[in-house]
């Protein structure tokens, strides 16, 4: 089973593990981005649920008629209703995974463990391969790695707050209070949304693009095709 995997990586998304730099197949990159793509799509009915929805939950079963109208003549009903509390476990290992499938997917030694990598692959299998140097898509990727870990801190600030104090024996966190920003979330989420959604449909890969400036302006030495200018073709 593990060589299975490891031939449609090898085959399907690096081109030659041989070569002095990586190439992988842009084709099974933006099948993969319209996978992960799902995950943002989620986060963010999530976060508009909890900001624009009712904060209050009503059982209708207490629901009696006080005899009295309000001023559009509708009958006015007595309820009893709870606030809704929230709690983002479910949430929490989404991103981890996110997170699991971001860090594997950096290493040529791990990519096989990733199973968006390998469904991506094989529906790329029919399609002819783009090969592109791996870097770029690292460096967006990366960015990818700190955006899902500052949305992971945003759903958990008590407990990584009360993580990282324990740490530096400091109180350095307030574990009471709120310490980021209310709007982070939706920020986040729609970068990430329009990022995946620009790479998946377009094919335009935003942290490739910064990369290649980098790269231009000689802050990176990395091979890049974007900023090169050069067309890699099938061999």
């Amino acid at each position: 089973m593990k060589s299975q995997l490891s031939k449609i990586v090898k085959n399907l998304w690096f081109q030659d593990l041989d070569a002095s730099v990586i190439y992988i197949n842009e084709v099974a990159v933006r099948i993969r981005a319209g996978i992960l793509l799902l995950v943002p799509v989620y986060m963010g009915l999530m976060l508009y649920d909890v900001a624009y929805t009712s904060k209050w939950v009503v059982d209708v079963n207490t629901a009696t008629d006080t005899y009295d109208t309000n001023w559009d003549d509708q009958i006015i009903y007595a309820v009893e209703a709870v606030k809704r509390t929230y709690e983002y476990s479910t949430q929490t290992l989404v991103l981890f995974y996110v997170l699991f499938e971001m860090i594997v997917s950096m290493f040529v030694s791990t990519s096989r463990f990733s199973p968006s990598i390998l469904i991506s692959s094989y529906l790329a299998k029919n399609h002819p391969p783009v090969w592109v140097p791996i870097a770029p898509k690292r460096f967006a990727w990366s960015i990818g790695i700190g955006m899902v870990i500052t949305c992971i801190i945003f759903f958990n600030p008590v407990v990584f707050a009360h993580g990282l104090n324990s740490v530096f024996q400091l109180n350095l966190l307030p574990t009471t209070e709120r310490y980021m920003p209310a709007g982070l979330g939706i920020i986040l989420v729609s970068v990430c949304l329009l990022f995946m959604w620009l790479e998946a449909i377009l094919g335009y890969c935003v942290g490739c693009k910064i990369h290649a400036l980098l790269v231009k302006i000689g802050l990176l030495k990395e091979t890049c095709c974007a900023c090169n200018n050069l067309n890699w073709d099938k061999k």
